[in-house]
């Protein structure tokens, strides 16, 4: 069946992936109220090392993810997109289970490693959907991915923040692992993909750049997936900082916080698979181009936010105005490079949004520390409209 066309099991397959792709992030997410703790119950004694080895606990699974996302796009390639899923579920459901048995803290940061590694349950789902979706719809369902991804990073801290007073720390990984291996039985057993079919020798032989003709929209998407994490996370290092300049209660400080790092995600949630259909409807290039031009203006009045409930606000419409960034870009890098290159591809889309996970943190620390806190805001501002501009060049001429 061709791939205008989708599979007749392209519902249920989103739907598995969704579950899947919910429960992973949650995974990899829900240790960051704990970490600190468990590092200290793992023998770590000094403040500065117990802050120092959460960092690297906690980016090590991001790292390898990076790393890993092209090389599991390109197997999936070749070998089926739901063996990659298989293979990351199960991955994910060991990993997260021996996490919650470490003995120390080298252990700790290894198994985050491996974590990382044998991931990649949402990305890979991104692929499988947007190769076995109908193209009419394909940015939908994106967004509906979208969405089950915003909600895992969302719901992960809240769920990392509530179980382990009630369980323990090492049983909360352990239900972790659990959850995670009930989708692995759902990919098993629930999804459905296409055949394969075989391929050219000469096609087989062609890298993943080597097979597409015009690479500049692709890059252009690269380049927007790099930028969409970077907007999301460039404020984390100095929002508890530039809450407490902002509300007076010293008290309130830590909860207004959370409300501002919450408010964006869910923004998110709700207007990915919307602005899906939107871009279904009236292009994807015009979305994507909007998308970062809203974004970059909604950041200025942040910089000059007086109270709490405002920066809360203004986050909440960045982070609608984000959401329909992620499935627009996914269905253009789709459009744009033969469908036995699509993994390979958005291996690369993937990696090049960790690398904004990454980035966005670091640079926000440094500008906040050195040019003040609403550099922030305006630095990443000029970003996104430079990256709006970028997109509108890039974009096909028709």
């Amino acid at each position: 069946m061709s791939g205008d066309a989708g599979t007749e099991y392209w519902q249920r397959n989103l739907w598995v992936c969704v579950f899947g792709s919910l429960t992973t992030i949650v995974a990899m997410t829900l240790l960051l109220p704990f970490l600190p703790l468990y590092v200290e119950q793992l023998g770590v004694a000094d403040h500065a090392a117990i802050v120092q080895w959460s960092g690297v606990a906690y980016g090590a699974t991001f790292l390898t993810a990076a790393l890993a996302a092209p090389l599991w796009g390109r197997l999936g390639d070749q070998y089926g997109r739901k063996l990659m899923l298989i293979r990351a579920s199960l991955g994910m459901a060991v990993a997260m289970s021996l996490i919650g048995l470490s003995q120390n803290v080298y252990q700790l940061v290894g198994l985050r490693l491996l974590a990382g590694l044998l991931g990649g349950y949402s990305s890979g789902s991104m692929v499988l959907v947007a190769t076995q979706t109908p193209r009419a719809q394909t940015a939908w369902a994106l967004g509906t991915m979208s969405s089950g991804i915003m909600a895992g990073n969302l719901a992960g801290p809240l769920i990392g923040g509530a179980l382990p007073p009630v369980i323990g720390i090492r049983m909360t990984f352990l239900a972790a692992g659990a959850i995670i291996f009930v989708a692995f039985l759902a990919t098993l057993f629930l999804i459905k993909e296409e055949p394969r079919p075989r391929r050219l020798n000469q096609a087989s032989s062609l890298g993943g750049w080597a097979s597409i003709g015009d690479r500049r929209p692709v890059i252009a998407m690269l380049v927007t997936g790099m930028l969409l994490m970077f907007a999301n996370m460039s404020i984390e290092p100095i929002i508890t900082v530039y809450v407490a300049q902002i509300v007076p209660d010293s008290g309130r400080v830590t909860i207004v916080a959370g409300f501002v790092m919450a408010a964006a995600a869910l923004g998110s949630i709700l207007s990915a698979s919307r602005l899906g259909k939107v871009a279904d409807r009236v292009g994807h290039w015009a979305v994507i181009i909007g998308c970062l031009l809203v974004c970059a203006a909604l950041l200025i009045p942040q910089a000059f936010v007086t109270a709490g409930w405002q920066l809360v606000g203004l986050r909440f419409l960045m982070g609608l105005s984000l959401g329909g960034l992620l499935p627009c870009v996914a269905t253009v890098i789709r459009h744009n490079v033969p469908e036995r290159r699509a993994g390979s591809i958005l291996g690369y889309s993937t990696s090049s949004q960790y690398l904004g996970q990454v980035a966005g943190p670091l640079a926000g620390g440094f500008v906040g520390g050195h040019f003040g806190m609403r550099a922030v805001f305006l630095s990443t501002s000029a970003l996104m409209a430079a990256g709006a501009l970028y997109g509108w060049a890039s974009r096909p001429r028709r």
